[in-house]
């Protein structure tokens, strides 16, 4: 459509993974970053009744979000891991941004005495892996299973529950 020999492309990016990343990276700072935390602030930026709540609103907002990004979630958690530059990008502009407004968040149950007593940090790394685990095996690993989201969801949301949640 540009009329723009494919060889032209490949004399300027030697492979097609060197094309992707050249393009990846700028969009990942100035069009992806956006629109994820944007899309997050919908449950960062509300109060919730409980812990559980919270818990429920995060995962059905982030599920939501892979359905409608699922190619783009594929792409990033293939190459991040592999690409110094891709990973600083994505930590340094949605990561910190989102670990940092959990841990308030995080901090804010611990106080009210909801979750157990340990730090913001490690409450919220617990929590993000669990739904992260779920999400890579759903999505990315196992998308050929028949999955009843709905029962995996839940069974996650007691996982973490049951893990912070403080010993009567």
């Amino acid at each position: 459509m540009a009329g723009v020999a494919e060889g032209t492309i490949f004399r300027h990016y030697k492979t097609k993974k060197d094309l992707l990343l050249t393009l990846l990276s700028p969009l990942l700072s100035t069009l992806i970053a956006p629109r994820v935390i944007k899309d997050f602030d919908k449950v960062l930026n509300v109060s919730h009744n409980n812990f559980e709540d919270f818990l429920r609103a995060i995962v059905k907002n982030r599920m939501e979000f892979l359905q409608q990004n699922n190619a783009l979630f594929k792409i990033l958690i293939q190459e991040i891991p592999f690409h110094d530059d891709l990973r600083e990008t994505f930590k340094n502009q949605i990561a910190k941004n989102i670990f940092g407004r959990l841990q308030e968040i995080m901090d804010s149950y611990r106080e009210k005495g909801e979750i157990i007593p340990i730090p913001p940090f490690s409450s919220v790394r617990l929590t993000v892996t669990s739904i992260f685990g779920y999400f890579l095996a759903r999505h990315l690993l196992l998308p050929e299973i028949k999955w009843d989201d709905e029962e995996e969801i839940e069974r996650t949301i007691q996982f973490i529950l049951y893990g912070l949640k403080p010993r009567e």
